[in-house]
């Protein structure tokens, strides 16, 4: 299992890399909006934050020019680049011409049929958006689980995303997620429960440590 940062902004990557145990970030269109920063220097910063995988959105159409524009992130990224084609015929016609070279994601799935065709393609990771499922298929929960009977025994792993709360986590990896990618707001609340925090309070109170 991985935890991956879900943000462009390079203050969130700083901050999710002094977490610890956050182990790279994605990116989509709307997240590279956010920020005043050029693309490229964008991802070149952010590349330099983790030592795991970037994730780059293409937003092109056109099959030609989804293969030039991946290439492109790869040149920016370099080994850490992983790429994110939408689940489209043509998306899928991308992820096998770029998939031998670089490694791919397929963003957007919503049936695990998707999914099937995403790991015939080449894709290293099908992306769910669980809370968008939900509210669009009514169980984002159930389409990870259908994913992953589909995937399973495959080298296609399943990165979920779209998560509101700690629960929302924790489910997607029991149905069977192995990834995980979160806004920074939401790697702080995995980490932190109210019972937690009082047990501590309690100890320090009532007990004795080492002196420094």
């Amino acid at each position: 299992m991985t935890i991956y940062l879900d943000s462009a902004i390079i203050s969130e990557a700083q901050t999710a890399k002094e977490l610890g145990w956050v182990k790279g970030i994605t990116t989509n269109p709307t997240l590279l909006s956010k920020t005043d920063l050029p693309v490229e220097t964008t991802l070149k910063e952010l590349a330099k934050l983790t030592n795991g995988p970037v994730f780059y959105q293409l937003i092109s159409s056109e099959l030609d020019e989804m293969v030039k524009e991946g290439r492109k992130a790869f040149e920016i990224i370099g080994y850490q680049t992983v790429l994110k084609i939408p689940a489209t015929i043509v998306g899928f016609q991308a992820v096998t011409r770029l998939s031998p070279e670089i490694n791919c994601s397929v963003t957007a799935i919503y049936s695990p049929a998707q999914a099937a065709v995403a790991k015939e393609a080449g894709a290293k990771y099908a992306i769910a958006y669980v809370n968008r499922a939900t509210k669009l298929l009514g169980d984002g929960i159930a389409l990870v689980r259908e994913m992953a009977s589909v995937l399973a025994n495959s080298s296609t792993e399943i990165l979920a995303a779209s998560i509101k709360s700690p629960e929302e986590a924790a489910a997607s990896l029991q149905a069977g997620a192995h990834h995980l990618t979160l806004p920074l707001s939401m790697l702080q609340a995995m980490a932190t429960d109210r019972l937690s925090l009082q047990t501590v309070e309690d100890f320090n109170k009532n007990g004795r440590g080492i002196s420094y």
